[in-house]
């Protein structure tokens, strides 16, 4: 299942062909937070995503579930203003240095999508949640028709 570039100019940007590419047109990004470093997110991109980050200076990214460009924060309000990107050394990995509108990056109201640390051993250790909500995600995704 490849994803289909559309958008011309995206054809023509020579520099989008540095990216090593799946098999599905994808390319892993990881978001961090320009000022604490932490790690926000990991997402997806298709080269039209990496290019309209690049135009807008905002983060979009390809969403899987939904088969389409997702501008982050265009329903949360929580947009990605995009400082600087990367690519790795094997360039098939995209880093995303952000700052996160609103403090909150996950759609479960937390600063962090990465919320979840594994507390104890193999055998029965388990995942303990080790960072607070900090809005509900219900205040956060209001139906826009009302």
């Amino acid at each position: 299942m490849s994803i289909p570039t559309t958008t011309p100019s995206v054809a023509k940007a020579k520099w989008l062909n540095r990216v090593k590419w799946d098999e599905h047109g994808l390319v892993p990004v990881i978001a961090q937070e320009a000022g604490s470093n932490d790690v926000l997110m990991f997402a997806w991109m298709n080269r039209d995503a990496l290019y309209k980050t690049v135009e807008l200076g905002e983060a979009v990214y390809w969403s899987r579930s939904r088969k389409k460009l997702w501008h982050k924060g265009e329903e949360s309000g929580h947009v990605q203003k995009v400082l600087e990107i990367r690519l790795d050394c094997d360039e098939d990995v995209v880093l995303l240095k952000v700052e996160q509108a609103g403090g909150i990056a996950c759609h479960t109201g937390r600063h962090s999508c990465f919320f979840q640390k594994f507390d104890g051993d193999a055998r029965d250790g388990d995942w303990q949640d080790a960072e607070p909500v900090l809005k509900d995600p219900q205040a956060i995704y209001t139906d826009k028709k009302k």
